[in-house]
């Protein structure tokens, strides 16, 4: 696994794509929270607050980490070289977690530089430190584990077929089914269950600054979940 799991950094880092991943998300969330004017606007906020962040960074990631994952197993099906890696003395799990954790890794690279956002935002409160830090780490975990669910449903739509491009537009919208969806179809139809079964309702929990057993419950297992179907496709894929 660990063969594998650095094979995919370097192959990031070798590529101009690790550094595309990183330089998008920066940018994107530097013009939006300091440059352009709007809701997300930080210095328009009026509060010493990180909430615009964290209510901009999940629909940003639903389309970067789908771009990042798409190349996972669609490239080594193109290439042809699948075939190859499921012969060698490697479990497919070990080789799936291996894939997977590879992307994971490049997007917390992505965003451990955000950090300085937390130490701005400190700095402008008025007095220095007026930041409600509980709200913030609890922000932090939530969206680690919204990219760990969202890497995973990126990996598992990587084996459905060796174009990237089908790839990325089938993560996006399980993606956006999984974050939202569910919630426009809870209001919909007045389902407390329902916009239970969606990453928002679980997500915005956490940005409380709570660290609730269901809400991380639920995000790993969304994200065992479609590991697990990864696995079950390449079992096919090697028979």
């Amino acid at each position: 696994m660990l063969a594998i799991l650095k094979k995919e950094i370097n192959s990031f880092f070798a590529s101009p794509i690790g550094y595309l991943v990183i330089a998008i998300f920066l940018v994107l969330n530097g013009l939006f929270l300091w440059l352009f004017k709007g809701e997300f606007n930080i210095l328009n906020y009026g509060f010493a607050d990180l909430s615009p962040f964290f209510l901009l960074a999940p629909w940003i990631l639903l389309f970067l980490i789908p771009a990042v994952t798409m190349r996972c197993f669609s490239d080594e099906k193109k290439q042809g070289t699948l075939e190859l890696l499921l012969t060698k003395p490697i479990s497919v799990l070990h080789i799936v977690l291996g894939k997977y954790f590879g992307a994971f890794i490049l997007i917390i690279i992505a965003l451990t530089p955000t950090l300085l956002y937390v130490y701005t935002v400190y700095q402008l409160g008025n007095p220095v430190g007026n930041l409600d830090m509980d709200s913030t780490v609890g922000s932090y975990f939530g969206l680690l584990f919204l990219i760990a669910a969202y890497t995973s449903i990126g990996v598992f739509t990587s084996t459905l077929s060796d174009n990237q491009i089908v790839a990325f537009i089938s993560a996006v919208f399980i993606c956006f089914i999984f974050y939202i969806g569910m919630e426009g179809v809870a209001d919909f139809i007045s389902s407390h269950f329902i916009e239970q079964l969606g990453m928002n309702a679980h997500y915005k929990s956490m940005s409380r600054g709570v660290l609730d057993t269901r809400d991380i419950v639920y995000f790993l297992s969304v994200t065992l979940f479609f590991l697990i179907l990864t696995k079950l496709k390449l079992n096919n894929e090697r028979k």
